[in-house]
């Protein structure tokens, strides 16, 4: 028999893993939807999001790693119908919502902010993994810009492409939730994001998007949660 870990050594993931609660635990089977996974998603996510949140440590950093350990060629690129092709001279990151102060930042105006820098593992729902140097602006440093209303709880990131994303308040304030517009040190590329993407090492990869337009911060979940949640998927995602 394997020895029983005291609770206090066990990580995150294991928890979720073995109480059976993490986001592919719910998938049941993958993206197909039926009756019965519908109607069980319905009982378990709202246990799985308050586990989660609980056991989520707002202002503890991820352990990152050296830049030694980046690993350049593992970090997959998902092919979708588009590929948007914006232009970073005219662009704007819309920040509104319930918030004191909406406003729009071009890239130049993101750049003069302070570069937070981070080497940690990006890990997709489909098994893959990959170690990845991001470097931009963190989401609690554009929260501080905006000032959120009191009551808000959620946040919404809109993609050009269509993509849509919702986040806890608390997940998008953590110290490592970033707005990026570098990759291993270097431009971000169009296709893993540019101008500008959400990174973090405290949620799976869906979770993050690509080419965001827009911030959103909201006292509600709206009925359209994300667009992979929306066709299954766990809401809160967290690792």
């Amino acid at each position: 028999m394997y020895p029983i870990q005291s609770p206090r050594h066990l990580t995150r993931r294991q928890l979720l893993q073995w109480s059976g609660l993490s986001g592919m635990g719910l998938l049941l089977g993958g993206c197909g939807a039926t009756l019965f996974s519908d109607r069980l998603n319905q009982v378990v996510e709202p246990l799985n999001q308050t586990v989660e949140e609980l056991l989520l440590r707002p202002d503890s950093p991820v352990p990152e790693f050296p830049i030694s350990a980046i690993e350049p060629d593992k970090l997959l690129i998902n092919t979708f119908d588009v590929t948007p092709q914006i232009d970073p001279t005219t662009f704007r990151l819309t920040l509104n919502g319930e918030v004191n102060y909406p406003m729009q930042l071009s890239m130049a105006e993101l750049q003069t902010m302070p570069l937070t820098s981070m080497v940690i593992r990006h890990v997709c729902v489909e098994g893959w993994a990959a170690i990845v140097q991001w470097g931009g602006v963190r989401l609690r440093d554009l929260a501080t810009l905006v000032q959120p209303k009191p009551g808000v709880r959620y946040v919404y990131f809109e993609s050009a492409d269509g993509y849509y994303e919702s986040w806890d308040l608390a997940s998008s304030l953590h110290p490592q939730t970033l707005m990026v517009y570098q990759k291993n040190g270097e431009p971000l590329s169009v296709d893993n994001g540019a101008p500008i993407r959400l990174a973090s090492p405290i949620k799976l990869g869906y979770k993050q998007s690509k080419w965001v337009t827009r911030i959103f911060f909201t006292n509600h979940l709206l009925s359209q949660k994300g667009y992979w949640e929306d066709r299954g998927y766990e809401w809160f995602a967290g690792l």
